[in-house]
C-alpha cells in the first residue's frame, strides 16, 4: 500500500552501475527510499522480502532480461513497474505494456521526467487503493462475462470464485466500464477516466490494456463479447 506521507520505496534495477547509482541518488534527494539491484536475483529477493512501491526496471540486462522480470513481478505482486527502454525499442515498450508495466522512460534517462513518472504511478496507485476502500458498498459486485468484479474490495474473481490478479490500471478500467455500462467510450475518454498521465493523442497503449484485460474476462478473447470494439468509435461494455 502506498502512503504518500511516508517514504515510498523504489527499487532501481539496472546492470549499469553509473545509471543505477545516479537514478538512486537523484530519487533519494527528492525524498524516496531507494534500493539498488544489479540483476534479477537481487530484485526477486527484494520484492519477496520487503515492501516495494515502484520498480524501475531496465529491459536490456544480461542473463534474465527486464521483460522476463516484469512478467514475474506482475504475476507475484501489484508493485508499479516503470521500464527503462532504448529510444528506438518500440516493440519492447509494447511488450512491456502487454505484460503489465505501468509506464516507460526512454534512455538516455531524463531524471526530471523519471521523477515525474514515479510520482504519477504512486498517485495512481494511491487513488486506486482509496477507491477500493470506499467507492462501493461492501459486497457490491459487477458481472464481467465469466468473472465477477468487486470494486470495493479491488478484486476480480473467476467463475469458480478464485481471485484473478489485476493491475491498478486494469482495476481502473473495470471500474470505468462498470460505471458506464451500455455507453460507448472512445480511447480519449478511457484515458481521461482511468489515467492521469498526459498521453499522446496517437498513443495506442489503451488498446493493449483492454486486450490484456479481455484475456482475463472473456471466454474467447479473440472474439470479445463482454467488452466489445465498436469500429471507429471505441469500446462498449454491455
Amino acid at each position: 500500500m502506498v502512503n504518500l506521507t511516508t517514504l515510498a520505496h523504489v527499487v532501481v534495477c539496472d546492470d549499469e552501475p553509473d545509471i543505477r547509482d545516479t537514478v538512486a541518488e537523484y530519487l533519494e534527494h527528492h525524498g524516496y527510499a531507494v534500493t539498488p539491484a544489479n540483476a534479477g536475483p537481487a530484485l526477486r529477493e527484494l520484492v519477496d522480502s520487503q515492501h516495494v512501491d515502484v520498480v524501475i526496471l531496465d529491459i536490456r540486462m544480461p542473463g534474465e532480461d527486464g521483460l522476463s522480470l516484469a512478467r514475474y513481478l506482475r504475476e507475484h505482486s501489484d508493485v508499479a513497474i516503470i521500464m527503462l527502454t532504448g529510444s528506438a525499442e518500440i516493440v519492447d515498450r509494447v511488450v512491456g505494456l502487454e505484460i503489465g508495466a505501468d509506464d516507460y522512460v526512454a534512455k538516455p534517462v531524463d531524471l526530471r521526467e523519471l521523477l515525474a513518472r514515479v510520482k504519477a504511478v504512486l498517485r495512481r496507485t494511491s487513488a486506486s487503493e482509496r477507491a477500493a476502500q470506499g467507492a462501493s458498498p461492501p459486497g457490491h459486485q459487477v458481472q464481467f462475462g465469466k468473472c465477477r468484479f468487486d470494486p470495493g474490495a479491488h478484486k476480480l474473481y473467476n467463475a469458480e470464485g478464485f481471485e484473478i490478479a489485476i493491475t491498478p490500471m486494469e482495476f481502473r478500467l473495470l471500474k470505468v466500464f462498470s460505471e458506464h455500462r451500455g455507453r460507448v467510450l472512445h480511447r480519449d475518454q478511457l484515458l481521461e477516466f482511468a489515467h492521469d498521465r498526459g498521453w499522446d493523442p496517437f498513443d495506442r497503449s489503451i488498446d493493449i490494456r483492454v486486450s490484456r484485460l479481455r484475456k482475463k474476462i472473456e471466454v474467447d478473447p479473440s472474439k470479445p463479447e463482454v467488452i466489445r470494439t465498436i469500429r471507429g468509435m471505441g469500446y462498449l461494455y454491455s
